[in-house]
């Protein structure tokens, strides 16, 4: 996989923006997942900046979403359509129509995982999958442990990332949902373009385990390892343990600009 090791996380944004803008370029009606959190707000920033200014043209593009509370209606301002509606669709323009997510209401939630699965195939595919990590490895709701060939499916969420999750629901626990519906990791795996960004000391362990360590699914981000084209961006605290750092950078740095990430 290729690091990118940016100076912080607002050059982390502007980088993965300017990705995204180009894909766009080539692909107007592009299919772009999307991750919820703070660590991607970012992106989304630069890339609405560019929309602004005309630099990118979102006016076909698409959402795909990766994760999503199991029990919460789409309306309540914090499930993960909700959100994604506030901090990507309508900064960039983009309808509710071009987007695509998960039923987290369904009666019946595995059918409405297979459904998930089935309706990106035949959208044809996420053209670029943008990805946060967990403190522990995790991607989307792939806590670790999860199978490395995992499809949509339901999770569990554990205690420590429901007590994370409190500071969205007023502080209250007891309001955050015990299960989600998460892209597997093997669904992840099919988008054509997977990019990582990471931020902050408290990432570094795992973005290490990520990069350096082996394929294992104890750290189910390390799965990245197998994919043709995956890019995984970090600041200077995140790349804090990485120990090919400066071959990192000298790459990067060496690299034909017209190869974009």
């Amino acid at each position: 996989m290729e690091v990118v090791i940016v100076p912080d996380a607002a050059a982390g944004g502007e980088l993965i923006a300017e990705a995204m803008a180009r894909l766009l370029r080539s692909k107007p009606d592009a299919l772009l997942g999307v991750a919820t959190g703070s660590t991607p707000l970012p992106v989304y920033e630069a890339l609405a900046a560019k929309v602004r200014s005309g630099a990118a043209d979102t006016s076909r593009a698409r959402i795909a979403q990766l994760d999503e509370y199991v029990g919460l209606p789409a309306d309540h301002p914090e499930s993960y359509r909700s959100v994604l509606r506030r901090e990507v669709l309508e900064p960039l323009g983009i309808p509710m129509e071009a987007f695509l997510g998960p039923d987290g209401t369904a009666e019946d939630v595995q059918a409405a995982c297979e459904a998930y699965d089935r309706t990106l195939a035949e959208a044809g595919g996420v053209d670029l999958q943008l990805l946060g990590i967990g403190t522990d490895g995790h991607i989307g709701f792939n806590e670790p442990c999860s199978s490395l060939a995992s499809r949509t499916r339901i999770k569990t969420l554990t205690e420590q990332t429901r007590v994370d999750n409190a500071r969205f629901f007023d502080g209250d626990v007891d309001q955050v949902p015990h299960h989600v519906i998460t892209q597997g990791i093997g669904t992840i795996l099919e988008a054509r373009h997977l990019v990582l960004l990471a931020t902050g000391e408290g990432k570094a362990d795992a973005v290490a385990a990520t990069v350096e360590g082996p394929v294992a699914a104890v750290c189910p981000a390390s799965a990245l390892q197998l994919h043709p084209h995956a890019t995984v961006v970090v600041d200077e605290a995140a790349a804090g343990k990485l120990k090919l750092a400066d071959y990192f950078r000298h790459t990067y740095a060496n690299k034909p600009e017209w190869q974009g990430i």
